[in-house]
């Protein structure tokens, strides 16, 4: 049974990552990272399967190349590398992210546990049920507003753990263009940089 199937198309390739499962139709997804899945039956043939994914070559190559130009269209951050910081540089983002979160939860009337900085792949933050707020250290590296905005956004789940409009109606209450850094937050690609290496 295939786990993943190499697509070429003239100088271009790409791997499909093969996914079986208990559901009943086929489907493809193309991530925000330019990887690509095909979601199948556990009982689909090999033979099937390869015919699916030659039929949709177009869709999955264009989708693909949309997908790689909205990446090589986001504003280029370089930071260091998580491993590289120092105890110190670690402390450091702590206290700027702390000082954040104890300012607007004053503000907002919300109590909260533990601050925690992690080296995040894919979130901003989190806020456990428990009132425990987790941060990306790369919002240390962001603009001041938007480090705001996810710590606003945090501290409204201590309300409301959901995105309900109650949650946004939180939200924009303390940061009335949320809306605008949202989309900012997604405009930014991280490059981690060598320790040696000048910002």
């Amino acid at each position: 049974m295939m786990r993943e199937y190499l697509l070429l198309e003239q100088n271009q390739r790409i791997l499909v990552s093969v996914k079986r499962s208990s559901r009943k139709s086929i489907g493809l997804e193309v991530r925000t990272t330019g990887e690509v899945i095909a979601r199948i039956p556990n009982r689909l043939s090999d033979k099937r399967l390869k015919e699916f994914i030659e039929n949709h070559k177009i869709w999955i190559f264009q989708k693909v190349a949309f997908v790689e130009q909205k990446i090589d269209s986001k504003k280029e951050l370089r930071v260091p590398f998580w491993d590289d910081l120092t105890d110190r540089e670690r402390e450091k983002i702590k206290e700027k992210i702390s000082s954040r979160v104890q300012y607007y939860s004053g503000k907002m009337q919300v109590e909260y546990g533990r601050i925690t900085i992690r080296n995040q792949k894919t979130r901003w933050g989190s806020c456990s049920s428990k009132g425990n707020l987790n941060f990306n250290y790369r919002l240390f590296y962001l603009p001041e507003e938007l480090l705001d905005y996810v710590v606003i956004h945090e501290l409204a789940h201590r309300r409301y753990m959901n995105h309900s409009m109650q949650f946004w109606q939180e939200v924009a209450a303390y940061c009335p263009n949320y809306d605008r850094y949202r989309k900012k937050l997604g405009e930014y690609r991280f490059v981690e940089k060598e320790k040696n290496e000048n910002l």
